[in-house]
């Protein structure tokens, strides 16, 4: 029978302690995965892993050393708290490592109503084949698709459980069922691919696999003909498939890790204004339903919602315990961690707020610019808020759109190009990062 996670945690930390540790905390996770790929209508890989995996960070003063492995035997739990004791002691030492305060600690959350976990059994493989089989098919019957590069089905469920020597001790599930499909369409040198794909919380939440089937072959064909934009300053809309990458880099300049160290272009603009005052940037890890939430972070602290942008005004930074003990500032709750690494500090659920016209209504009011729908590359100055990306996507000319876009850059200065952003009202609120399409004026296009 296998060992409860709960268990392992508890014998990691009592190991640790008993080797010579000031303090300790565990991670102990299990998980399940299936992995089934579609060609031609026949099965072309299907994977099955299972494994547990387990971590132990060891503080020693302000020194601090994490180990990790997947054998979770009595003895080699004692000889990873015995070295982890022993590197702990060489390692240099940091003032602001150390575990929370009891008083910190989250001590009741109500897990049934974050509906982490899928009720549901297990799915059998051939459930995800015929899922995967029946997106590939309704790609292929799209006009214009030569082939599919990818038709996939997966599942997975893992189990996680911390616990540490300042008395914390809690665990949850989670799982998540996922199709994708790559579609290809034309020939030779003229060949365009696009994609669709969808994952849930729950499988019976999923978009039916004849929808994206059919829109990754719909995508593809239509980026058919693609050329290069004219170079010069246009109007740039951001598509709601790729509009969190923008929200993206701004999480990454609040991060505190970024902050801490002098490498980001927000650390002097706390409590100033970064997006346009209609705007809000919400964090909320209680959203049910969602792969990113959970009652507490990876260092035991309760989660809860909060406003990292607050009407247009930055109202702080993403903290873990050791960032927010660097900056003088509380923790906020935003610890992640895996079993080979320390905390750090990480975001839930995101949401924007949303505008009130919709993409189409941008597109009418851009006029003549760049609608882009994927990304490539990424230079992004962390000092200065530099940008520069390739894209692809389509041209815009007098309200509608004109032909398909390949091959160009877009670059901009990140904190004025945030500062004017126009949203609409189409971000998929199911999403953990509920992002509208978004436009901006004024951005450089390279092209021919």
């Amino acid at each position: 029978m296998p060992q409860a996670l709960e268990d392992l945690t508890d014998a990691l930390v009592a190991a640790a302690i008993k080797a010579g540790a000031d303090a300790a905390d565990a991670m102990a996770l299990r998980g399940q995965l299936i992995s089934i790929d579609m060609r031609s209508g026949t099965l072309e890989q299907a994977e099955r892993a299972e494994g547990v995996d387990i971590g132990l960070r060891v503080l020693i003063g302000g020194r601090q050393a994490n180990v990790s492995a997947s054998d979770t035997r009595p003895d080699t739990i004692s000889a990873l708290a015995e070295r982890a004791v022993a590197m702990a002691r060489e390692a240099p030492e940091d003032p602001h490592v150390g575990l929370a305060n009891p008083a910190q600690l989250a001590r009741h959350w109500n897990i049934d109503a974050l509906q982490l976990c899928d009720p549901a059994p297990e799915p059998p493989p051939m459930a995800l084949a015929e899922m995967a089989r029946r997106a590939e098919a309704a790609a292929l019957a799209v006009s214009g698709v030569t082939q599919v590069q990818s038709a996939s089905a997966t599942y997975s469920r893992r189990a996680i459980h911390i616990a540490a020597s300042n008395g914390f001790f809690g665990g949850y599930a989670r799982t998540e069922t996922g199709i994708s499909c790559v579609s290809i369409a034309g020939t030779g040198n003229a060949m365009e691919r696009d994609y669709d794909g969808d994952g849930r919380v729950f499988a019976g939440d999923l978009r039916a696999p004849e929808e994206i089937g059919q829109t990754a072959g719909a995508r593809a064909v239509a980026r058919l003909g693609a050329r290069k934009p004219p170079t010069g300053t246009w109007p740039v809309l951001f598509d709601e498939r790729i509009s969190a990458s923008l929200i993206g880099h701004l999480l990454a300049a609040a991060n505190g890790t970024a902050v801490a160290r002098g490498a980001s272009w927000l650390r002097q603009r706390l409590g100033e204004r970064v997006l346009p005052q209609a705007l809000s940037l919400i964090e909320d890890p209680h959203r049910p339903r969602l792969s990113a939430s959970r009652p507490f972070d990876a260092e035991g602290l309760p989660t809860a919602p909060r406003k990292i942008v607050d009407q247009g005004v930055l109202t702080g930074w993403t903290l873990d315990l050791s960032t927010a003990r660097q900056l003088g500032m509380q923790p906020t709750a935003n610890a992640t961690r895996g079993p080979s690494a320390p905390p750090s500090p990480g975001t839930w659920n995101i949401a924007l707020t949303q505008g009130d016209q919709s993409r189409d209504d941008l597109i009418a009011q851009m006029g003549t610019g760049l609608l882009v729908t994927s990304m490539i590359g990424s230079t992004i100055n962390p000092n200065t808020g530099d940008y520069s990306r390739g894209a692809a996507g389509f041209w815009v000319d007098k309200g509608e759109i004109a032909w398909p876009v390949n091959e160009c850059t877009i670059a901009g200065s990140l904190p004025e190009m945030l500062g004017r952003i126009v949203p609409a009202n189409d971000a998929r609120v199911y999403l953990s990062r509920v992002v509208p399409s978004l436009l901006i004026e004024g951005l450089t296009l390279a092209g021919k």
